[in-house]
């Protein structure tokens, strides 16, 4: 920590104010000069790694214009730079950039592999920071009270290991939310809200694997303060909010009258708060969040893809007036639109943090496809992304699939739309976004509503494969609302998929079949994922779920008894 001590210092929250305001300025004005800007962008890239080994290769030295850049290096996903990273890793110097790493990001691939992103001081200072200051103006704008105190922000994102891993050549090899900023690269401001809560550093031993330990602690120790606001990036954690709490109340409620934390003498007791907390359960001991901290203003977390679904009922149990605010649209591998103002969805692109390429998402991507700049994207339109910085990944294409949503000073804005993996059963090649947005044109029209939503294909004897939808309702469906559901829901794909309604109408794939789940089969899953050791941050929102040992647990969490996830 620097002499600025972080959050409760003196002036600690007006420093913090005015970088993040500076930053969002900065980031703003730039949006003037989109070409000029990229064009930077590029030329910083190839200059600085101009000597790198994949800079030599490449011919860096000869590249001018995005169109030799385009011509020179190939698109490419993380299975293509997994090589040269693992050089790095390793200790060499000079392999993708001029400039040592100091962490690698975890990511989780989609083989579940943990990926190494090398993360460098020139790629923080030129590409990270300036977006991840910006990226909380909305949220301190909008609700300047969450910066009072420290503890007025419950941050479930926040999440420091004692010990981390390290790769061959002693680095970290971490999630971006376990890092310390300040330390790691001289940037304590950049401890975010909440970091500095009673429950942000835990005073009792914790297994370091056991990630559900901690999230109790931290819950039952929140109960203490004024809530005002929640961080969790990952929708996925604060649908488990509610849940948790009511898994966990009795013992939290104890806990608080013996004045102990984990079963370890913590502080005196408080019976009179525990009796108040005990009258909030209702008769089935559910308890909302809205309930325990009343003035909560704020959820702050991804607001698409999946989570458009349950969102709205969601925020509901956090209390009636509650805002959600979305989220930058960005991977542990670099960053792509933050928001600006507050647009619920949307972010706007960052001119001179990437050079930024696209491609229509009904395409597949391949080293050689043609792709589009950020000026001749059209509103309404889904597309891949690939970018290229000065971190050393270069046409990356990062497995996201963003939307149109407007522009702002002739800048598009883009919204997370869902992975680009396909399901593919029968020629009806659909998309995440494509399943997600028929999902809720079917709820909507069938006035019903969800809490979570997987599918898979499956292949009964003697039919064609049809999906299967497993579906957690927020509130019990009426007799008929099944059937007017998987009815529109097939109508929708079709409209949205012309492979999808030509599958159907040649009955090559059947209708689309339902399967009710119990409300708390998604956060019984998400519970015994995290019970496994995963971290809470990477436990996220799965639509397609084709895995049978995923599906069956999932099926399995629909009948467990309450607080068993297997």
């Amino acid at each position: 920590m620097s002499a600025d001590q972080g959050w409760g210092a003196p002036g600690h929250a007006e420093r913090y104010r005015r970088r993040v305001l500076a930053e969002q300025a900065r980031l703003a004005a730039e949006l003037a000069d989109l070409p000029g800007r990229q064009q930077n962008v590029l030329t910083d890239l190839l200059d600085f790694n101009r000597a790198t080994d994949f800079g030599r290769r490449h011919d860096f030295a000869a590249i001018r214009t995005l169109k030799d850049f385009r011509t020179a290096v190939p698109i490419q996903d993380y299975a293509a730079h997994a090589p040269w990273i693992e050089r790095m890793a390793a200790g060499e110097p000079g392999v993708l950039t001029a400039d040592a790493p100091v962490v690698y990001f975890t990511s989780s691939g989609s083989t579940g592999a943990h990926k190494k992103i090398p993360v460098t001081r020139r790629f923080m200072k030129t590409v990270f920071f300036p977006f991840y200051y910006a990226a909380w103006a909305p949220l301190i704008e909008s609700f300047p009270e969450l910066m009072d105190r420290p503890d007025a922000m419950l941050n479930l994102k926040h999440d420091p290991p004692a010990a981390p891993p390290v790769t061959a050549d002693g680095h970290p090899h971490v999630g971006a939310s376990q890092v310390d900023f300040g330390t790691a690269f001289g940037e304590p401001l950049a401890a975010e809200m909440g970091t500095a809560a009673p429950w942000a550093a835990l005073r009792v031993a914790v297994a370091p694997d056991d990630h559900l330990e901690r999230m109790y602690l931290r819950l039952r120790l929140a109960v203490h303060s004024d809530v005002r606001g929640l961080i969790g990036i990952n929708p996925a954690v604060l649908a488990a909010v509610p849940y948790l709490l009511g898994l966990w109340w009795q013992r939290i409620v104890k806990e608080v009258r013996d004045g102990t934390l984990g079963g370890v003498p913590y502080g005196p007791g408080d019976p009179g708060l525990a009796a108040r907390l005990e009258a909030l359960a209702d008769s089935s001991g559910q308890v909302r969040p809205g309930d325990v901290w009343p003035r909560i203003r704020a959820l702050f977390g991804w607001t698409t893809g999946v989570a458009s679904l349950y969102l709205p009922a969601l925020r509901e149990r956090f209390g009636s007036s509650v805002a959600a605010l979305p989220a930058p649209v960005a991977a542990s591998e670099g960053p792509v639109a933050v928001p600006l103002d507050t647009h619920p969805t949307a972010g706007t692109l960052i001119p001179s943090a990437c050079v930024y390429e696209f491609a229509d998402a009904d395409d597949d991507l391949r080293p050689d496809t043609a792709t589009l700049l950020p000026q001749d994207l059209e509103p309404d339109r889904d597309y891949h992304v690939v970018f290229s910085h000065v971190g050393g990944l270069y046409r990356y294409a990062v497995g996201d699939v963003v939307r149109v949503v407007d522009r702002v000073r002739g800048v598009p804005r883009l919204m997370y739309a869902g992975r680009s993996t396909r399901s593919d059963a029968a020629g009806e090649r659909l998309r995440e976004a494509q399943v997600v947005r028929a999902l809720q044109e079917a709820l909507a029209g069938a006035g019903v509503t969800a809490r979570n939503v997987a599918c898979r294909v499956t292949e009964p004897a003697g039919g064609p494969p049809r999906y299967q939808f497993a579906v957690a309702p927020e509130t019990p469906w009426p007799a008929d609302a099944s059937a007017r559901f998987t009815a529109l829901l097939d109508t929708a794909l079709g409209s949205r998929s012309a492979g999808y309604a030509r599958a159907l109408r040649d009955r090559r794939l059947g209708g689309a079949e339902l399967r009710l789940l119990h409300p708390d089969s998604f956060q019984r899953d998400w519970h015994a994922r995290v019970a496994e050791g995963n971290r809470p941050a990477q436990v996220k929102d799965r639509l397609f779920r084709q895995e049978e040992p995923q599906w069956r647990r999932l099926v399995a969490a629909s009948d467990a008894p309450r607080g068993e996830g297997t």
